[in-house]
Formats: C-alpha cells, structure tokens, sequence
C-alpha cells in the first residue's frame, strides 16, 4: 500500500496530521474581521494588542536541538510568541489495546528495529498550525461554539496502514478508519470554519484518519509495507475481540496550543 503523507510536527504526541500534498502549518497570522465572522464587509481589523504573556518585544528565534527530540525534525521553526496548536480527538488505550500494540511492535521491529511505541493516542482534526498568544482565548471560544452542537459517536479504527509526513523524515504506522467517517468530516468541517476566520490552513481535502501506533526516523515505508504491512493486518483481523475492541467511542474534542489544553465535551445522546 502506498505511503500516505502526513503532517507531524516535531513531537508525536498530538501533533499529528493527515494525508495530504500541500504545505504544512504555520500561515500568517491575523485577527479576524471586527464582526467576529470571515467575511468581508470593508470592515477594519483589531488593532493587535502589544506586551501580552508569550508575547516577546522583538521577534527572537530559538534554536532546535532533534537530538532533544529522539531525531524529530520540526515542520516548521520554532519562534517565542507563537503557540502550535492542533486539535484532536483523545483516545485513553484499554489494556487490550496496548497489547495489541506490542504484538504489531514486536512483529514490525524485525522489520524496522528502530520503531518506537507512541506514548499517547489520538485522531487529528486539524493540522498543527501557529497561534500568536493573544489569540488563543477567540481561537478556543469560536472552537466551543462551533462543536457545542455535536454529539458522541463510534469509529472503527481496523485497517493497518504506512505514513510519511511531508518531507520524509519519519514514518509513521497507523490504524486508518474503515467506519465513522462522515461523522469525522462533520467535525473538521466546523474546525475549518475557525480555522479560516483566524487565516489559518485548513485540514486535508481528502483525508486519511487515523490513530497513530508507532514511528521512527527517517523515510523507511518501503521496509514496511508490502509484505510486513500484510502480516500486521492479519495479527490484527485475528487478535482476539478486535472487531469490539477496535470500536473506539469519541466523546470529547481537544485543541492543544503550547502548554495549554482545552476540552470540548460531546453531547451525550
């Protein structure tokens, strides 16, 4: 199965992407227009506020060290007064779950040797995109006001598959949904429209959701797909309840900026 590419950005934790052929994260930033919505009018912009928390008096770069992050390379620089920020679906691993996860491990290492367990599950709704500090309080108001109405749901996460983010340097294995889709694109669809207001990218015209199990540095999808992409989906079909325990019930949405996390509890039918 051909190689998707995805956006991850330098760390694994909540800062996944999807499939996509564009740019990654990290457009200009500016207010939205002074009537709260994206569209025009002649209406002047805010006025950007000076001197916020995060927010340094001049422009000042801060150097990246990937040896502090097993080898990851950034999708884009990292610059003090901008917050990545990405939004999400959590998914809190059942025990069952995690043993899964060490049978697809161990199997694929003899393969890959250099693969590493992700320590935090989750499904992107949104790329990881660049937030100046002071506005992350409309950013995350417009998010709760948009996704007030959305109700809990399944997805079945069961089909084994191969990433690559963007510009090759590091793959990904990953358990792409088969069901729950359109419920998926609903979500994104509100996410994109807070998105756009804030001039930020949206998500991928044509994505591939998944939950991401394990990665490793360096472009290395042609070790593992083919035959040892077939032998995972097998360990998979034939581990014991998987068509239940593959099951996964969404009843939050998160939106990760920096060191800050919001939560946006789903209704519950």
């Amino acid at each position: 199965m051909r190689a998707a590419l995805v956006g991850y950005s330098s760390s694994e934790e909540e800062e996944d992407g999807e499939h996509r052929s564009g740019g990654a994260g990290g457009a200009a930033q500016h207010p939205p227009e002074a009537s709260g919505g994206g569209g025009g009018g002649g209406r002047p912009r805010l006025p950007v506020p000076a001197g916020l928390p995060g927010d340094p008096g001049a422009e000042e770069l801060v150097e990246d060290d990937s040896s502090r992050h097993g080898g990851r390379v950034r999708s884009f620089p990292h610059q003090r007064g901008n917050w990545a920020t990405h939004v999400y679906l959590p998914y809190r691993a059942r025990e069952e779950f995690v043993e899964l996860l060490e049978l697809l491990l161990a199997h694929a290492r003899t393969h890959v040797p250099s693969l590493a367990a992700a320590e935090r599950f989750h499904l992107s709704l949104s790329q990881c995109v660049v937030l100046r500090y002071h506005w992350i309080e409309p950013f995350v108001r417009r998010l709760r006001q948009r996704l007030a109405a959305f109700h809990r749901f399944f997805c079945v996460a069961d089909q084994v598959k191969v990433y690559t983010n963007e510009n090759k340097t590091r793959t990904f294995i990953g358990l792409e949904i088969s069901a729950g889709h359109f419920q998926l694109l609903e979500l994104v669809s509100e996410v994109d429209r807070v998105l756009e207001e804030f001039d930020l990218p949206t998500f991928y015209k044509d994505p591939s959701f998944h939950i991401s199990l394990a990665w490793c540095v360096g472009d290395l999808s042609g070790k593992l797909e083919g035959q040892c992409l077939q032998e995972l989906q097998e360990l998979v079909d034939g581990f014991e309840d998987s068509a239940l325990l593959l099951r996964i019930p969404w009843e939050e949405v998160r939106c990760k900026s920096g060191n800050k996390h919001f939560s946006f509890p789903l209704r519950k039918r």
